[in-house]
């Protein structure tokens, strides 16, 4: 279910969410949940440090 897109502030709950999914799911697939574009999740995890999982990267066939 797409929401609309958000811009602007992210709240403790939007930041909780993007710890919990961003690791294990694809980035557009957790920016379509967090309705906010795919862009700016980037760079919010970029910024928090997040990664993606080694099992998620493994299951992309990256290494």
């Amino acid at each position: 279910m797409a929401r609309t897109k958000i811009k602007g502030s992210w709240t403790r709950d939007d930041i909780r969410r993007l710890k919990k999914l961003f690791s294990n799911r694809p980035t557009a697939e957790v920016a379509d949940e967090l309705g906010r574009p795919t862009e700016a999740v980037k760079k919010k995890a970029s910024r928090m440090g997040l990664r993606k999982s080694g099992r998620y990267m493994k299951s992309l066939g990256r290494t």
